[in-house]
This record gives C-alpha cells, sequence and structure tokens, in this order.
C-alpha cells in the first residue's frame, strides 16, 4: 500500500467484467477473428462458470490452481487447460494496464497437470467419410462435393481451400498446385511456410468434380475455386454452418458440446463432430495406409518439418507385422522354441 501498488477490493472487477475489457482490447488490436472466438470461448465456458463471479483481487497463486483442478474436474483436456490458464493470464495483463490489477497469479504457475490425454488427432473412419462423401453428393450445389472431396484426397488446409484458384487447378496434368491462402479476415496472402508450397496429384473423382462444378461456380476478380456467392473469399463459418456442419448432422456425424442458453447456463448440445481439418487428418491417414513414407507425407501435407509429421502422424507409421515378428524374435531368443 505505501509503494500505490495495491489495489483494494473495492475496485477490483470481477474475473468475468475483466475477462469482457480483454475481449475488447483484443479486437481493438484486431486479431484474426479465429483467434478473438477462440479466446471468447475460454472465457464463456471455460472461465465464467467457474470463477466468473470472483473478484481478481481473490484470484491468487492457490485459487487459480484450485481453478485448475476444478477444470479437470470438470472433464477439461489437459492442453484445454494450459490454453484457459494463458489466457485467465493475459486477462490479468489487461486488468494491470488499466490499473485494475497489481498481481499476475498465473505468472510461473506450475500446474502439474497429468499427461495422460492422447496426443494422437481425431480421424473421421472410413465409414464416416462414406458417409460425408455422401452426404455433399447428396447437396443441392456441386460446390459441397467438390469442397469435401479435394480436402479428403488432396488434404488442403481450410485456408487454402478458401484462397485455391482455378489457374492453379492443372485439369490436363491433374495436378493442384497450393500457392496462397486466406486468412479469418478474408485477405489473400502467402502460405504458413515455404514447404507449404506444393502441387500435389488429383485422383479422377476429384478431377470430375471440379470440372462439374467450375461449370456453375460465381465467377470474380479472385479467380476462387470456392468463393462465396459474389465471387469473394467465403468465410470458414459459412463453409461449415452452411455445408459441412448440415452434412455430417444430416449423415448422424454428431458430437456433445457444451455450450451457453440464453440466460447465460451452461447447456450440452448436439453439433457436427468434425471440423473441416479432420479431412485433412484423414487425407493424410489415407496417404500413409498407402505406404507412403514419412518424408512424403511431410511433403504432401506441406508441413515445415519432418517433426511436426512424427508428432502428429507418428502412430499411422507403425509395422504391426514388423511389430509382431519382433515379438516372435524375443521370445524365440529368450525361450529357443
Amino acid at each position: 500500500m505505501a509503494r500505490g501498488v495495491h489495489t483494494p477490493g473495492s475496485i477490483s472487477p470481477t474475473v468475468k467484467d475483466a475477462g469482457a475489457l480483454w475481449i475488447k482490447r483484443c479486437n481493438e488490436k484486431n486479431l484474426e477473428a479465429t483467434t478473438i472466438d477462440a479466446y471468447e470461448q475460454h472465457v464463456d465456458l471455460h472461465i465464467a462458470p467457474f470463477i466468473g463471479a470472483k473478484k481478481l483481487s481473490d484470484m491468487t497463486v492457490p485459487a487459480v490452481n484450485a481453478f485448475a483442478d476444478q477444470l479437470r474436474d470438470g472433464g477439461r483436456s489437459a492442453a484445454m487447460i494450459k490454453k484457459v490458464i494463458r489466457s485467465l493470464g493475459s486477462i490479468f495483463k489487461e486488468a494491470r494496464r488499466r490499473g485494475l490489477s497489481s498481481v499476475a497469479p498465473t505468472v510461473g504457475i506450475d500446474l502439474d497437470l497429468p499427461e495422460r490425454d492422447d496426443p494422437r488427432p481425431v480421424i473421421p473412419t472410413k465409414a464416416e467419410l462414406q458417409a460425408i462423401i455422401a452426404g455433399a453428393t447428396a447437396r443441392k450445389s456441386r460446390r459441397w462435393r467438390a469442397l469435401v472431396l479435394v480436402a479428403t484426397f488432396c488434404g488442403l488446409r481450410a485456408s487454402e481451400l478458401r484462397g485455391l484458384r482455378w489457374v492453379d487447378v492443372d485439369f490436363e496434368a491433374r495436378q493442384i498446385h497450393v500457392n496462397q491462402r486466406a486468412d479469418a479476415s478474408h485477405k489473400i496472402g502467402k502460405l504458413k511456410s515455404k514447404a507449404a508450397y506444393r502441387s500435389l496429384r488429383m485422383p479422377p473423382m476429384v478431377l470430375n468434380a471440379l470440372r462439374e462444378w467450375k461449370l456453375a461456380c460465381p465467377k470474380g476478380d479472385l479467380d476462387l475455386v470456392f468463393p462465396n456467392g459474389i465471387g469473394k473469399v467465403e468465410s470458414y463459418a459459412n463453409l461449415i454452418d452452411r455445408g459441412f456442419a448440415p452434412i455430417q448432422i444430416g449423415a448422424g456425424i454428431t458430437a456433445q458440446r457444451e455450450a451457453l442458453d440464453e440466460a447465460g447456463k451452461p447447456v450440452t448440445v448436439t453439433v457436427a463432430k468434425y471440423g473441416l481439418h479432420a479431412l485433412r487428418h484423414a487425407c493424410a491417414s489415407l496417404w500413409i495406409e498407402q505406404g507412403h513414407n514419412p518424408k512424403q507425407i511431410q511433403t504432401l501435407m506441406g508441413h515445415s518439418s519432418i517433426k511436426v509429421t512424427f508428432d502428429t502422424y507418428g502412430h499411422l507409421f507403425a509395422d504391426s507385422e514388423a511389430d509382431q515378428r519382433a515379438a516372435e524374435g524375443v521370445e524365440l531368443r529368450l525361450l529357443g522354441s
């Protein structure tokens, strides 16, 4: 108090109110829309329901650890808990900038979370992929069939799909050249890394779907393959809400998710099971199943390093027959039979 760095409880905002100030600051800084959406979910679904009514002045290091324990007991993964705690730290940082807090209880904190969560990506089963393709084919617009097939058999990221141009679709050579992307602000720009610039073979089904879609595709100055109705960059949200999510829900491929009702209370809702990125994972798994080695997968997926490839898909390169032979060899050496 003598140094003037103490913030009395009488002026300390609640965590929920401080969270709203942080989100406001994120918008003022023009962060990508997807980033802000993720931060809003952290506040609305994970922070506010547990500690939203607490004042920042009450949030000590033990209180933050107790909050992390609550999240764990509530079924949140270790990865999600770490993200939420980082967001809570950003809330305190913004509060300190405004003179509403003088503490940083998340700095250097050791959450001591058990690393038992499965790190492997969730990949649609072949039956689910077949149902998704069938659902996309049944849609009136040919766009959805083309989009799903390109994502499933060529492995483009969502941003690459949204930025793909017809000039980069070589029907004669049966290749797609990935040369640009569209970000969350609908701006066309460079790819994530040098390795992301790549050329991919199109299977006959993809080739035919794109030829059919091109006849009806809205024209625009950007020459986009999957534009909106006036030829401009389509938003990721529209691709999901107007196409990919309804296709999954119609096929019964759903999951349960926490949300807030009109009164602000947590509820459980039924949603589509996968985002578009799941089709990229599915593509990688199909390529690996066909015998592509890790270096080939790195190139096809546009990964910046082989480490990214192994960290994401290393478990799919397992050779079960070799493992069985090794196990039998150990038995033979030990027992001699």
